[in-house]
């Protein structure tokens, strides 16, 4: 069981209602199962809270993580409820918009922004590449094989650092599910 001070408990709560009530608001689900979104950002929060030594603040960040890409909540809002320091991790793993150009392009902006992040940030990252990929795996194996080559190089080239454990989960279920797809295909 985890033991956080009165301050990191009061925190990660307040993120968890902020998130619940971001992804609501916004009547976001996951994609294939319709479930309600906030299960990702918990389950990404739990894969955290297994890692020794974790930080609450690397909790708050998982139940954030997606804010500002899915909803309509900003940066600023990130910083005026959570701080500057949150914005700056929530920032480091909020995708660009497409805008900024093709699905390549957009993945390596993406890349270098989360490779500069600290290591505690790239650990919330590793968990939230581990929860998506079973749910794509599952349901949408096409989508998979680029979601699958992306991650394992995201892994490699960005994302060392992350807590060890945690990566190496990744990596395996990474290639393991690479070998399911190439095998039923």
């Amino acid at each position: 069981m985890n033991h956080y001070s009165n301050v990191g408990a009061t925190m990660i709560m307040k993120a968890d209602l902020f998130a619940f009530a971001a992804h609501t608001g916004a009547s976001q689900v996951r994609k294939y199962t319709a479930d309600p979104y906030i299960i990702h950002p918990r389950a990404v929060a739990r894969l955290v809270q297994g890692v020794p030594g974790h930080d609450y603040r690397q909790v708050v960040l998982a139940l954030l993580h997606d804010t500002v890409e899915d909803t309509g909540i900003s940066l600023d809002d990130i910083e005026s409820l959570f701080g500057e320091a949150m914005r700056e991790d929530v920032e480091a793993l909020t995708n660009c918009g497409k805008e900024m150009g093709n699905r390549k392009t957009r993945f390596e902006i993406n890349l270098k922004r989360i490779a500069a992040a600290p290591n505690s940030v790239k650990t919330v990252k590793v968990a939230d590449l581990i929860d998506n990929t079973s749910t794509i795996v599952q349901h949408d194996p096409n989508f998979a094989v680029v979601y699958l080559k992306e991650k394992k190089e995201l892994l490699e080239r960005a994302l060392r650092g992350a807590d060890e454990v945690l990566w190496q989960r990744a990596w395996s279920q990474c290639c393991t599910s690479m070998i399911e797809l190439e095998a039923g295909a």
